[in-house]
């Protein structure tokens, strides 16, 4: 099993930028599929951004794109998240998740992802 931790969430203010980072163990990251997704109160949580295995593709959810970037550091077991151009409603818990390599549901499929970090808090003041 992967055991995933988030680092990097904080207040910022709007059009300003953060990276997450999502820093496994247990097993090397390469071997999954990973993803990051956000809840904030009173919502389900919801699909942000994922990224295959090798890193080769990535997907995005129409809110983020142009704006956030995934990315995979494989040789050092690290995910990140930059985010760019942010704004009051990208305000939420961010959490980094995995999934085996070979899954083919939806990459916005919640349900999905084995593997979930603690989540960090990403506050961007109105």
């Amino acid at each position: 099993q992967v055991q995933l931790v988030e680092s990097g969430g904080g207040l910022v203010q709007a059009g300003g930028s953060l990276r997450l980072s999502c820093a496994a163990s247990g097993r090397t990251l390469s071997s999954y599929q990973a993803g990051w997704f956000r809840q904030s109160p009173a919502k389900e949580r919801e699909f942000v951004t994922a990224i295959t295995a090798s890193g080769g593709n990535t997907f995005y959810a129409d809110s983020v794109k142009g704006r956030f970037t995934i990315s995979r550091d494989n040789a050092n077991n690290t995910m990140y998240l930059q985010m760019n151009s942010l704004k009051p409603e990208d305000t939420a818990v961010y959490y980094c998740a995995a999934r085996g390599s070979y899954d083919s549901r939806r990459w916005t499929d919640v349900n999905s992802y084995n593997y979930w970090g603690q989540g960090t808090q990403v506050t961007v003041p109105s």
